[in-house]
């Protein structure tokens, strides 16, 4: 983490305080915050929540979950003395009179500077009602900053993002907008920009003359667990491969920046995801596969189908996997196809980028039954952070047979012990000023035309499902989706 600027004053105000996200990631996150002092003594947390609950109560909450999450809890309790509970209905516009005054309190009580950060840890139906009442109650009059802080998801489609942003947009400017996507704040998702940008072996092979195609993965173990509610609105589709596997695809692809202050990272990712191939309805299905888990087994054990999860539909349609090939039509990486594929219930957890590099063009070791493996640089973002290098070379024999060799950097575990939660690293930059690791409306305009219109074609056909089975890596389309290109999926490499 940059150390760039520690000593920075602020109010945080938090909606949805007494929710699943913030007592499992923002409560724990700030606390290392202010235990690495990155925060300063001048801040103060405004837990916004409907429950009638005492401050000593709530206080007693956050303390238990970050105890929970944090293995070294040394300065809790001082922590703790910057920590308010605030009782609030966000439909009701003249309770925010009542937070603007303890918001005026506390300012003074902590030498804030009139610097406010409102995260809205919330269902995304109250965003629009919420950014109008703080412009409207004066609580974004401050002398200092104001930052509004959104979760996913933002908007439906291209039509709902659109009217969601332009109301927010009344009441907050474009950079003081900061747009989640947790996987930028992943430190093996930033270690691609590094690793293109600050490596000669690379940039100089990062095109379509030596790159046969790009593959990215995000697999999960888990079934929707207790998200079955929202599940069913969104799927796979919008929850992933919108937003997370769209936002790697940029990073994988982007040009070069001129310098890496945000806004010019940001025009670079904006690019990309212009140049993606917006598919015509009739390729939808040639290009995209989506699938549903039916039962199986997860490690030895049983798990149900996605149907019988609790609050999903019995006949839902709702795909939890998809996979599909990206096309960029730009200079650098045309005829190169980027496949992607995220799912539930598959057969293990990582999240994985594969680069295959093509064929030498003469093989001078090659024989019919000796074919040379691929190179290929693959990253590993989770679970077991590093990257490898796959190579070709000889066979310790008498003979000029050759072997595939791996060459690797695994993190070690004193740096996984150094190594901040994603919303650490955001929570850092949003205090900061810093929008690089968030994502631009422009961006998110680009991502909603791709993936509606794919959406919009599924929405005519019923799905055969369910159609893979829970433990595996997905429907067979998915493998067909690749070997007609000539590929297959990298499964089980590291």
């Amino acid at each position: 983490m940059s150390t760039r600027n520690k000593n920075i004053p602020c109010l945080i105000t938090i909606f949805g305080a007494t929710g699943d996200l913030s007592h499992r990631k923002l409560f724990p996150s700030l606390f290392h915050l202010y235990q690495q002092q990155n925060l300063s003594e001048h801040f103060a947390i405004i837990g916004i929540g409907r429950r009638d609950l005492k401050n000593d109560d709530f206080r007693i909450q956050v303390k238990s979950s970050i105890q929970a999450h944090v293995q070294d809890t040394t300065q809790l309790d001082e922590f703790m003395d910057h920590v308010f509970y605030h009782k609030h209905d966000v439909n009701d516009e003249a309770s925010y009179q009542s937070l603007l005054a303890v918001s005026q309190q506390l300012d003074q009580k902590f030498e804030l500077q009139g610097n406010r950060l409102f995260y809205l840890a919330m269902a995304p139906k109250f965003f629009g009602i919420i950014s109008d009442y703080l412009k409207s109650s004066g609580l974004t009059d401050v002398e200092g900053f104001k930052r509004l802080v959104i979760e996913k998801p933002f908007g439906n489609d291209l039509a709902s993002a659109e009217e969601l942003n332009n109301q927010i947009r009344r009441s907050f400017e474009e950079k003081e907008i900061y747009r989640i996507d947790h996987y930028l704040g992943k430190d093996m998702v930033q270690n691609i920009e590094v690793l293109r940008f600050a490596n000669a072996m690379f940039e100089p092979l990062w095109n379509n003359k030596f790159i046969s195609n790009i593959q990215v993965t995000s697999s999960e173990k888990l079934g929707v667990e207790d998200r079955g509610g929202y599940y069913e609105t969104s799927g796979a589709l919008k929850d992933m491969v919108q937003n997370h596997m769209l936002q790697m695809v940029a990073l994988l692809a982007m040009e070069p920046p001129i310098s890496l202050k945000s806004e010019d990272i940001r025009s670079e990712k904006v690019k990309v995801l212009k140049s993606l191939r917006k598919l015509e309805p009739s390729e939808v299905n040639q290009n995209f596969v989506r699938g549903q888990y039916d039962q199986g087994k997860i490690d030895d054990q049983d798990v149900i189908a996605y149907r019988k999860e609790d609050r999903v539909d019995e006949q839902s349609n709702t795909p939890t996997f998809v996979s599909g090939k990206l096309t960029i039509d730009n200079f650098r990486w045309a005829g190169v196809p980027f496949y992607i594929r995220t799912g539930k219930r598959m057969k293990d957890k990582s999240i994985q980028v594969v680069v295959e590099f093509k064929e030498v063009p003469l093989n001078l070791y090659y024989e019919t039954d000796n074919k040379l493996e691929s190179n290929l640089l693959v990253i590993n973002i989770q679970p077991n952070e590093g990257v490898s290098l796959h190579l070709n070379a000889k066979k310790n024999v008498q003979s000029i047979d050759t072997k595939p060799v791996q060459l690797s950097y695994a993190m070690s575990a004193q740096d996984k012990m150094n190594t901040v939660d994603a919303y650490e690293n955001l929570l850092f930059d949003i205090l900061n000023g810093d929008p690089t690791n968030f994502t631009h409306w422009e961006e998110l305009k680009s991502t909603w035309k791709f993936v509606d219109t794919i959406q919009n074609e599924w929405d005519k056909t019923e799905p055969d499902f369910p159609n893979y089975e829970a433990g595996t890596n997905g429907p067979l389309d998915s493998d067909l989706l690749l070997s007609r290109d000539g590929f297959h999926w990298w499964d089980d490499i590291q």
